[in-house]
């Protein structure tokens, strides 16, 4: 499953291909679609959760409020089912999904930071990444990545700074579970299930606020 991004998106892997899947793009309803989708997607399997033996979790870069719900459902499937949670970098699943659709690297994948930046990563191909994901405005790193395809929602949002934008433009969790089942079977370690969030979130405590106690 991941939430790092506006797209809700599970799926189900027999450890060979997807068997199921879902997603829908929903910014502002993390919450409210995940566990529905995880329904959907069991039932669609003809399943039952208790069959899961393993759990997959986008762990961003990605916005805080979304990226936790994924996050968090994840570690307590794992905690009811006792079964291992693995974390993915949502970044990654893009890449292997544009590697699977055909696209040969080098490569970048953008998504939406929103504050009108991207989070971003390149790549040598859609299993190899080069250096650790950032956080960067467009305008920035255009230069930078100059002559390479960007695929994602933060090359469509920004083509002047991107002009060979490619899809898939958001993550799928069918694109995650693949790329997971192939490094697990290698004997590959996969990222503990922590959020990469990359800056601090929106919310803060007010600075210099006044501290009212009783007497």
């Amino acid at each position: 499953m991941d939430t790092a991004t506006p797209a809700v998106t599970v799926a189900l892997h027999d450890g060979t291909s997807v068997i199921a899947s879902s997603g829908q793009v929903d910014a502002r309803r993390h919450g409210e679609l995940l566990l529905p989708a995880v329904d959907r997607v069991l039932a669609e399997a003809g399943t039952k959760l208790d069959a899961v033996t393993d759990v997959v979790v986008g762990v961003g870069p990605g916005p805080y409020t979304g990226l936790r719900v994924g996050l968090v459902t994840a570690a307590t499937f794992g905690s009811a089912l006792s079964v291992p949670v693995h974390g993915l970098c949502t970044l990654d699943g893009l890449a292997y999904a544009a590697g699977q659709e055909g696209l040969d690297g080098p490569f970048a994948v953008a998504t939406d930071a929103r504050r009108k930046e991207v989070y971003w990563a390149r790549y040598e191909d859609g299993r190899t990444r080069v250096g650790e994901p950032a956080v960067d405005r467009p305008a920035d790193i255009a230069e930078a990545l100059a002559g390479l395809p960007v695929v994602g929602a933060g090359a469509v949002l920004y083509p002047d700074a991107f002009p060979d934008a490619r899809g898939p433009e958001h993550v799928a969790a069918g694109a995650l579970a693949a790329l997971a089942a192939e490094r697990l079977a290698a004997g590959r370690e996969l990222l503990p299930p922590r959020p990469l969030y990359l800056r601090r979130p929106d919310a803060q405590v007010p600075k210099n606020y006044k501290v009212v106690t009783p007497k």
